[in-house]
């Protein structure tokens, strides 16, 4: 067995730095998603899963995987979360649920890793090695080996790359298409950078998309795995940029306005609205419209409810209403709907009559599809879990 050694250079130590970085940033984002950061797991495990496929190819373009060669193609199921992670992250983050059925889309990876650990894990070293020099060092003897299982059980194992490509371009369009829907729910256009929380899903999805672009190409344009480690380089500038932009959003880095008026109004702030048709007579028949349907409907209790559905039924333009909310209510449409959905939740918690119904249902009957996602919000608005508050109202 040839054993070559080690490779250091400008693109080993750029990989090695993304590894560190996402590792750090996945803890940091698995840290923080309890609650209604629930979607922030994804996130989390989709930077570690990413930090592992950089890994493996730091390992095989150093030539360190000589030296651990029965690591060889061990993650290779992590190829078929990362997609899945990706739109699970932008969907639940978007929609604040998840249900059940959303854990089949685990399934592929879990059953290759259950194919793996049959047909590929056991095998002996030299098979790995085999396998290593082929990707890498095609230029090196083979080893004799006998292994085990015909040969066409390797079949899967030999369209790992295939599958990658199809699950990375479905699940990307997915997440692409779930942001550009946020946007239209907003009335706003997908370049529009007046809504910071959709202004870093947009930015995220479009760095995860450059990742496909240039997997394709380097799959289109070197034998083997020659050109991995053009990959994890892009992958550990992308994990950099996710790091900027979540130093950026910290409050440490916001800059804390001085506590004396402006002497004039030219330094007044520009109003988000500043620009719009709607007139204060208008603005003010739109909020009186919009209470009447709230008291008479409870549209808020649909799990479907969406500004352009709501502003329909008021017969006034998405943008219009979402300036009414801003202006008048000084919320924007997904904490006008939280605080309703919360209030009707709280009626429904503190009836006696209503004490044997499980949260599940009582987040249901509000619009919520997802325990967590109700857990979440209802403690965000009121400082205690559903549970808490019930037990608070019935006793007392």
């Amino acid at each position: 067995m040839v054993i070559l050694p080690p490779k250091i250079d400008v693109f080993a130590l750029l990989i090695f730095l993304g590894v560190v970085q996402g590792v750090f940033l996945a803890y940091f984002f698995l840290r923080h998603s309890r609650e209604a950061q629930f979607p922030n797991r994804f996130l989390g495990w989709l930077l570690l899963g990413l930090s592992l496929l950089m890994a493996d190819i730091w390992l095989c373009y150093t030539n360190y995987m000589f030296r651990v060669i029965w690591l060889d193609d061990a993650t290779e199921p992590v190829n078929l979360l990362i997609a899945p992670l990706v739109y699970l992250y932008f969907q639940t983050s978007l929609s604040g649920r998840f249900g059940r059925r959303q854990w089949l889309h685990f399934i592929p990876a879990g059953l290759y890793f259950l194919y793996l650990c049959l047909i590929f894990y056991p095998q002996p070293e030299a098979l790995k090695y085999n396998a290593y020099i082929s990707a890498f060092h095609d230029n090196l003897p083979h080893l004799p080996v006998r292994h085990y299982g015909p040969a066409w059980a390797f079949w899967l194992k030999d369209q790992i790359i295939e599958m990658t490509s199809i699950s990375m371009v479905i699940y990307l369009t997915l997440s692409f298409l779930c942001i550009k829907k946020a946007f239209r729910r907003e009335a706003l256009p997908f370049f529009s950078n007046q809504n910071h929380t959709l202004v870093w899903y947009r930015k995220l999805v479009l760095q995860l998309c450059s990742i496909v672009v240039v997997f394709l190409i380097c799959r289109l344009s070197f034998p083997d795995d020659l050109g991995d480690h053009l990959i994890a380089a892009h992958i550990a500038f992308v994990v950099y940029a996710t790091s900027f932009g979540v130093l950026r959003q910290s409050a440490i880095f916001q800059i804390i306005p001085a506590p004396d008026p402006p002497a004039d109004e030219s330094s007044l702030p520009v109003r988000k609205y500043e620009k719009s048709s709607l007139t204060p007579e208008l603005e003010e028949n739109t909020l009186r419209k919009l209470q009447n349907l709230l008291a008479q409907e409870k549209p808020y209790l649909d799990p479907a409810c969406s500004l352009p559905a709501l502003s329909k039924q008021l017969a006034v333009s998405p943008h219009h209403l979402s300036q009414v909310l801003n202006d008048r209510l000084q919320l924007n449409f997904f904490e006008f709907l939280a605080t309703h959905r919360v209030e009707e939740a709280k009626r429904l918690l503190s009836d006696p009559a209503l004490s044997h119904l499980k949260m599940e249902e009582i987040g249901d009957r509000v619009g919520y599809s997802s325990k967590s996602a109700f857990n979440g919000v209802f403690k965000k608005l009121t400082g205690q879990t559903p549970s808490a508050f019930r037990s608070s109202c019935l006793s007392a």
